[in-house]
């Protein structure tokens, strides 16, 4: 049988018991991954609100370049499409500016505020676990007095350290208790939290939707006059370019 020798510091009663520690873990481990899980969320909104605008300024850039296209003063009627493409991509881009703005206010905001709460919570379980090795020290040390021929230095050794125990252990058990009463309440109070955020951003995409729906059918009937099919418009295309094709300027050698 092999010998293990006694590491300083480790005493051999178990101060905390095992299914304590179990319930620590646990619900450690459901905040680090709520954490987690919050700042990926926060990332994603930014990144999500940052490429909507990106596109609704894209959209306008490209109905600019159109509408200073030398064609427009030429050909009325492309003109016309051009400055009715061009008035609806602003109020897209509008209406998209305010989407951006409700969501950062309701949702991104409030997701960054949350991220925010984690490093004191952190903080707590460190100072939680300092006090647990605090207490296993001072824990040890009072075995080994105890463990110590009962003489009259050694009996007052054994009771200056419990008596520095005393304070520790104290501590200690209020700092877990604490801990372990509140982390699953903090867990809990997630969807409390977040439920008005995220019903915020299902409002904020429906007003954005509809208002696109009326922008985009206004726009319909403006440039749609001819009423062609989408595969009308694609054989016509194919008809144009063929007779261009057909040019000698661009004739195959």
């Amino acid at each position: 049988m092999s010998w293990i020798p006694f590491k300083i510091g480790q005493p051999k009663k178990q101060i905390v018991s095992k299914t304590v520690e179990r319930d620590f873990e646990r619900e450690y481990d459901k905040l680090q991954k709520l954490e987690d899980q919050t700042k990926k969320l926060h990332k994603d909104m930014k990144k999500s609100t940052e490429a909507d605008l990106a596109m609704s300024k894209a959209a306008v850039k490209i109905s600019g370049d159109l509408l200073s296209n030398p064609l427009c003063e030429q050909d009325q009627a492309f003109l016309d499409s051009m400055t009715a493409l061009d008035t609806a991509m602003k109020r897209m881009d509008s209406f998209n500016q305010e989407k951006v703005n409700q969501i950062q206010k309701t949702v991104i905001d409030p997701l960054k505020k949350y991220s925010g709460v984690f490093p004191s919570l952190n903080m707590a379980v460190k100072r939680r676990e300092q006090a647990l090795q605090d207490y296993k020290r001072l824990q040890s040390k009072v075995e080994k007095y105890e463990e110590k021929e009962k003489t009259g230095p050694a009996m007052v050794k054994l009771h200056q350290a419990k008596e520095e125990l005393r304070p520790v252990r104290e501590d200690f058990d209020v700092k877990n208790k604490q801990l372990l009463d509140e982390m699953p309440k903090f867990y809990h109070s997630r969807i409390d939290y977040f439920q008005p955020s995220f019903e915020a951003l299902i409002r904020a995409q429906v007003v954005y939707f509809t208002e696109m729906y009326t922008i985009f059918s206004d726009l319909t009937d403006q440039i749609d006059q001819a009423g062609l099919t989408d595969e009308q418009r694609e054989r016509e295309t194919d008809a144009k370019l063929s007779e261009l094709r057909a040019l000698s300027i661009v004739a195959d050698d």
